[in-house]
């Protein structure tokens, strides 16, 4: 069966059209994607077989042409698709306002992060720089593994916020397994940087641990006081 298989009323392009983009499923998106399906299956099957191939369809932002095309009947054109839609839709969930972003409370900052660090599988410890308006100068990640005060030395974090000219840094990690809650050696880091931004004279404004689309701010739960 193809999507003209389906009655009218049904098709996912005719929905879209009609109720709009948000009114679809994720197995309907995709099948608006892969255009058609097998000859054993229609394309909307197809879809969510592709869906069930990923835990979740976030996992997709890290897919390649290889693991796309390992699931029984995407081809090479079908994969590319795929994956130029979601390139795409990283990019715009990457791109602000015109201008530079400006982070004012920590669900600014969470959002500019969210996107690009809530699906990774290994830990992240990423640094915005920013200037004295608070707009972001630089975003870097500084190191990868698990998190430990040995490895995240300060020096290192304020070698660059010094090259950039910062006037204050947030610094933000990710937790693979979802939960956001801070270890002993996340507010371990957290107070050591406190101290040496505060003997250099570059603030840290916060640190945000983020687990599976949500966070917690260590500044917000006192633990920077």
């Amino acid at each position: 069966m193809m999507i003209r298989d389906v009655h009218i009323a049904d098709r996912p392009r005719e929905r879209l059209i009609h109720q709009g983009a948000g009114s679809l499923s994720n197995q309907e998106l995709i099948a608006i994607l892969l255009r058609t399906g097998t000859k054993e299956e229609s394309v909307l099957m197809l879809a969510n077989r592709i869906l069930k191939s990923f835990d979740k369809i976030q996992d997709l932002k890290d897919a390649n042409v290889e693991e796309m095309m390992a699931v029984k009947g995407v081809g090479q054109a079908k994969a590319v698709q795929i994956l130029a839609a979601v390139e795409i839709g990283k990019r715009i969930s990457r791109k602000h306002s015109e201008g530079r972003y400006v982070i004012k409370s920590p669900e600014d900052a969470a959002a500019y992060l969210m996107t690009d660090m809530s699906s990774l599988v290994q830990e992240h410890f990423v640094v915005l720089f920013l200037n004295v308006k608070n707009e972001v100068l630089h975003k870097q990640t500084i190191f990868i593994g698990s998190l430990n005060s040995s490895i995240v030395h300060p020096r290192e974090i304020f070698r660059e916020a010094v090259k950039r000219s910062a006037a204050s840094i947030i610094c933000a990690h990710n937790h693979p397994s979802g939960n956001p809650s801070p270890s002993p050696e996340d507010i371990e880091v957290t107070r050591r940087l406190v101290e040496a931004g505060s003997i250099i004279g570059i603030e840290l404004l916060d640190h945000l641990i983020i687990g599976d689309h949500r966070f917690i701010s260590l500044k917000e739960k006192g633990y920077m006081s």
